[in-house]
């Protein structure tokens, strides 16, 4: 088979695009944005139809001379077909056009290429190239012959393109190798903020639906964001610290499309497992996009296809550009399912907060009025942590009167780890709505306490006899457990 010379860049490519019946139809105007991506220089971009894919050109004979014709008149480097081809399809129109052929898979490959920053995204990037290529080494070895030795070395040997896919082999190996090590050092990182109790927010959606301005408006960052496909492809995290909910870290992913290559999807579950692992997804929908519905559908398959089962809030952007006004939906009460915002202009960013606050809280944010004594210092350091005091006035007796933005589950996990009894802290209206929360919380603690006892009895830490040894024992466990986790 002929060989061609691949140039760098600036590729003059002809643009095919089929009609498949029975398949869903691919966007034509993504399609060319997805090769302008790739830095390629669109002269045309030729259209047709069928009833299925013919199994030795894809195109047919017929559409294949004709695109032929047009790459031989136009002086065509490079023919981007918006389909999977096989390699074999791959060859033979190759033979044919008498120029380059790359499908879908292997643009979105090169785009990818072009954005890997990171050494994780360039090892991933490298693996679905690898894949990729794995199919298609037979097209540039044909014209060599077995490899020969010497006198005396003679024999059946190994053809380059045996040499080859034995080298690719032990590459592939050493980058899913690495990449186990990428995931572990991920995994430990999660763990990490999983045992400090640090909530975790993903950002995912369709490419260029405007993940990385939104990431840049919550985290006061400064990632690179831009009005095109695949701007970003690694992943950034941030920790913020947002007002009632304290500490959580902004974790921005690679954005998806449609038909996206399952090599590509494999290659990258490290980064994805970001999604996995999070407490809550933002999915960023474009809403100004004819084609949003769609767009979410990919989005929500790709999801699906990686396992995610991660609750979701949809946040629907671009609302300067589709004329909707800021606002806040609820699909059941007090739970927030999507919000209409403008990261471009910040419109709405107010009650994306506000919906991330109430779906991380599980509850909707109340305002309490608690007065604490001096000795409930510990407390009041704990609520000045979270950011979630709007108020404080200052008693004669040292107390301190305090207005604070808080879920009800949320106090009632702090009133129960600092041992307060929200009657003496809280009016009564209040107070009532913690009673059975710590009736939960005491009988968890009794349960607990039982448990210590029998492992402090049964490693013989103490005497059975001596209660004042067990209860001892146990307050000693208590505090030293209380100062792990504080």
């Amino acid at each position: 088979m002929e060989l061609f010379d691949r140039p760098s860049g600036g590729e003059r490519a002809l643009l095919v695009h089929l009609n498949i019946y029975h398949i869903d139809s691919q966007d034509i105007e993504e399609f060319r944005l997805l090769a302008q991506s790739a830095g390629a220089e669109i002269i045309d971009l030729i259209t047709g139809s069928r009833q299925k894919p013919d199994a030795r050109l894809f195109v047919g004979k017929g559409k294949a001379e004709e695109i032929h014709q047009y790459v031989v008149e136009h002086d065509i480097d490079l023919v981007i077909f918006d389909h999977t081809l096989t390699p074999a399809q791959e060859r033979n129109l190759e033979k044919i056009f008498q120029c380059r052929v790359v499908d879908r898979t292997g643009l979105i490959l090169d785009i990818f290429a072009q954005r890997a920053r990171t050494f994780e995204g360039k090892l991933q990037v490298e693996l679905a190239q690898l894949d990729h290529l794995s199919t298609r080494l037979v097209r540039g070895w044909t014209h060599l012959e077995r490899q020969k030795g010497g006198i005396g070395l003679r024999g059946p040997g190994e053809t380059q393109l045996e040499t080859d896919r034995r080298l690719l082999r032990v590459r592939v190996g050493q980058l899913k190798e690495k990449l186990d090590r990428v995931r572990q050092t991920r995994k430990q990182g999660r763990a990490a903020r999983q045992k400090a109790d640090i909530p975790t927010l993903s950002l995912v959606g369709y490419t260029n639906a405007g993940k990385s301005t939104l990431f840049n408006r919550l985290a006061d960052s400064d990632v690179y964001a831009a009005d095109q496909l695949f701007a970003t492809l690694d992943p950034t995290l941030r920790r913020l610290d947002w007002q009632g909910l304290g500490s959580l870290v902004l974790a921005d992913t690679v954005g998806f499309v449609r038909h996206l290559p399952h090599a590509l999807v494999e290659s990258f579950r490290a980064t994805l497992e970001e999604t996995l692992e999070a407490d809550l997804l933002l999915h960023v929908i474009d809403q100004s996009s004819p084609d949003r519905d769609e767009q979410i559908d990919a989005v929500e398959a790709v999801l699906r296809e990686i396992g995610a089962e991660v609750p979701i809030l949809r946040v629907y952007n671009k609302i300067d550009v589709s004329g909707d006004a800021p606002s806040l939906h609820e699909g059941e009460p007090n739970v927030p399912d999507r919000v209409y915002v403008s990261a471009h202009s910040g419109a709405g960013l107010d009650l994306l907060k506000q919906a991330v606050h109430q779906r991380l809280a599980v509850g909707k944010v109340s305002t309490f009025h608690l007065t604490l004594p001096v000795s409930a210092g510990r407390l009041r350091s704990q609520l000045y942590r979270l950011g979630v005091i709007q108020t404080e006035n200052t008693l004669d007796d040292g107390a301190a009167e305090l207005t604070i933005n808080l879920s009800t589950p949320a106090l009632a996990r702090l009133l129960a780890e600092s041992h307060i009894d929200p009657d003496l802290i809280l009016p009564e209206e209040e107070a009532v709505l913690f009673r059975r929360t710590l009736e939960h919380f005491e009988q968890e603690k009794v349960r607990q306490d039982q448990a210590k006892r029998s492992d402090l009895l049964n490693n013989g830490m103490v005497n059975p006899d001596d209660e004042d040894e067990f209860n001892h024992a146990v307050a000693s466990l208590n505090h030293e457990i209380s100062d792990v986790r504080h």
